[in-house]
């Protein structure tokens, strides 16, 4: 019996060290490929930021003027056309499609659940209506007016749809289904602004609806690369947390999370990161639905939510120059083409869900 004993500790140990390695490189390689798959996300966005300063031409604008007119260095044509125009839209292209994204990957990891991104559930919709309000009835408010009034929207909306789809706890499918009804009632709402607001306000109020980034200015990006910050920073402070929950609510109360209040404050972020998205570019849809499961087949799941900016900013930024600058279709606003690549994946995904899936 003993020489049993001893012969089987050694294998044991060679066992254990086999797994440690094994677990070593796996980590090391998710690692690498993390790396890679974040270089080349920047490097398109790089691209494409390029891009839509440069597609379209240049008029007169000399090409040594154009990267000192895209830092603020010139003034004239080249300040009015790359400084004025197309850097705001770029940016804000790029800034709204990483808020996007994050909203999409904290709802869906928050409630396991592919489909409940901001803009399914309703939030989006919520954001554009508090917005269209604003405009249709207090356009003289039009500098800080549609940011507050979209914030008010969302946060009124998710606020509503928590408590209805409330039942012993938020059941996600119950979630999803209210945030529907919701949402087609605020758009029947901001469909009713069409009839009682002047042709001024319904080009600014269709905005709202279909998303594009068209008209966009530096007050705009300043408020989305301020809400960036802050809700990446909100994320960040949410990551542990929100990695208990993904465990199971009860793992997740033995573990110390107090998952009430980090449940609440993950909704806040992604609530306002939406919000502010819509407030400047209006509802550019099913964006935050793809972004997520993307950056979870690129990297995992565990590290989707910080990667889903960068891929929702690609997602935004790449069709809006599609849609300004692509044969047969330009231009039309940005919303359009997010849309014919979300709607197939969104009826993708409750196809291919099984019954009683968690996600």
């Amino acid at each position: 019996m003993t020489t049993t004993i001893r012969k089987t500790r050694p294998a044991a140990a060679g066992t254990l060290e086999s797994t440690v390695a094994r677990l070593r490189t796996a980590r090391r390689a998710h690692n690498i490929r993390t790396v890679v798959a974040t270089a080349v996300l920047v490097v398109l966005l790089l691209g494409l930021t390029a891009a839509s300063v440069l597609l379209g031409g240049v008029g007169n604008v000399e090409p040594g003027d154009v990267l000192p007119a895209a830092l603020g260095l010139r003034d004239g044509l080249a300040d009015y056309l790359i400084f004025q125009l197309r850097m705001p839209r770029a940016l804000a292209a790029l800034l709204a499609g990483a808020l996007f994204g994050l909203a999409g990957a904290l709802y869906q990891r928050l409630i396991r659940n592919p489909l409940a991104t901001p803009d399914v559930v309703g939030i989006s919709a919520g954001a554009s209506a508090g917005a269209a309000t604003v405009l249709v009835f207090a356009p003289a408010a039009f500098a800080f007016g549609p940011s507050l009034a979209a914030l008010a929207g969302a946060f009124a909306l998710l606020a509503v749809v928590h408590v209805l789809s409330w039942q012993r706890g938020v059941d996600s499918y119950r979630l999803i289904l209210v945030g529907i009804g919701l949402s087609a009632a605020c758009t029947a709402y901001t469909n009713y602004l069409f009839t009682v607001a002047s042709e001024d306000s319904v080009t600014m109020v269709m905005r709202w609806m279909i998303g594009s980034t068209n008209g966009a200015d530096w007050p705009g990006v300043r408020t989305l690369a301020i809400g960036l910050a802050l809700c990446l920073a909100g994320a960040a402070a949410l990551h542990r947390s929100m990695n208990g929950m993904a465990l199971g609510h009860q793992l997740a109360v033995g573990l110390g999370t107090r998952v009430a209040r980090a449940r609440v404050a993950a909704l806040l972020v992604g609530a306002t990161a939406a919000a502010l998205a819509t407030s400047v570019v209006g509802p550019i849809a099913f964006v935050s639905l793809i972004s997520g499961p993307i950056a979870v087949r690129l990297v995992g799941g565990d590290r989707a939510t910080a990667l889903a900016p960068l891929v929702g900013s690609v997602l935004v930024i790449g069709s809006d120059v599609l849609a300004q600058n692509a044969p047969l279709i330009s231009p039309v606003p940005t919303g359009v083409l997010t849309a014919l690549i979300g709607a197939p994946y969104f009826v993708w995904l409750i196809l291919r869900r099984r019954p009683g899936a968690v996600s």
